[in-house]
């Protein structure tokens, strides 16, 4: 946390282990709040979401914007791609290597690309449910 230019304070390192300690993921602000409560550590939801701003603005986490009511946050800082499972609002990595991206407009004069994200929305087939 030092080099990454924060402060550690308890509740800081208590939501980085419940959000490091299992590998790479992809949670909410909510979902992590939930297991900070569940593990016994009284924070609230406010102190959660900037916490998570806190690690995204420090380079820790990576934000992800799959759909307008929730906000994901991926452990996974490198560049990747994802698919996002509709209805069962769930998260998972396109393997490395499986996608590629042709055909990127020209930047704007004076700017360049930073990153290209791309989500693949997939859905249960009916038979399958």
């Amino acid at each position: 946390m030092r080099s990454a230019g924060l402060r550690p304070t308890r509740q800081r390192i208590a939501l980085a282990g419940l959000l490091f300690a299992k590998g790479d993921r992809h949670l909410t602000a909510e979902e992590l709040h939930e297991e900070a409560v569940t593990a016994g550590e009284p924070v609230s939801l406010a102190t959660v979401y900037n916490t998570l701003h806190q690690f995204t603005d420090a380079g820790m986490l990576r934000v992800l914007a799959v759909e307008s009511a929730k906000t994901y946050f991926d452990t996974n800082v490198s560049d990747h791609h994802h698919f996002f499972i509709e209805g069962d609002n769930e998260v998972m990595d396109i393997p490395t290597g499986d996608l590629s991206v042709h055909g990127l407009p020209q930047a704007p004069e004076g700017m360049e690309i930073a990153h290209v994200d791309v989500v693949v929305r997939l859905r249960r087939k009916p038979d399958a449910i």
